[in-house]
């Protein structure tokens, strides 16, 4: 492991997570993406106010960095779905302390979120056998 001033000349590893989901949507994103398999239409619902020149955006993001996986069914119309990778599972537990957090902070019952659906954690997800 390298001291704190030679990480300077490297990038660290929570900056190269925080600029990786840092972007406005990605984590939400992301949080739908939990709830397994999603067509763009699914996604614009769920998260009132992005648009979907923005969603597009970060969702080839996840892509290209190996979060997210894109199918396209050979179908008319074209039908398209995006997942999880199992790179992009390991965040989950990142995800889990944000909820709790969030809901703590929040001092009332907060919406019902995707995670929810595998709570406890599913130690797959977070990189363990």
């Amino acid at each position: 492991m390298r001291e704190t001033e030679q990480c300077l000349e490297f990038q660290c590893p929570i900056q190269f997570v925080v600029d990786l989901i840092g972007n406005k949507w990605t984590i939400l994103v992301l949080r739908e993406l939990f709830g397994g398999d999603r067509r763009t239409h699914e996604l614009l619902e769920a998260l009132p106010g992005i648009s979907t020149k923005i969603l597009t955006q970060r969702l080839r993001e996840l892509e290209h960095h190996g979060l997210a996986d894109r199918r396209v069914y050979a179908e008319v119309p074209p039908h398209v779905e995006y997942s999880l990778t199992a790179k992009g599972r390991q965040i989950q537990p990142v995800l889990v302390s944000l909820y709790q957090v969030g809901t703590q902070w929040l001092e009332q019952d907060a919406c019902i979120c995707p995670l929810e659906q595998i709570q406890p954690m599913d130690r797959s997800y977070a990189g363990h056998p």
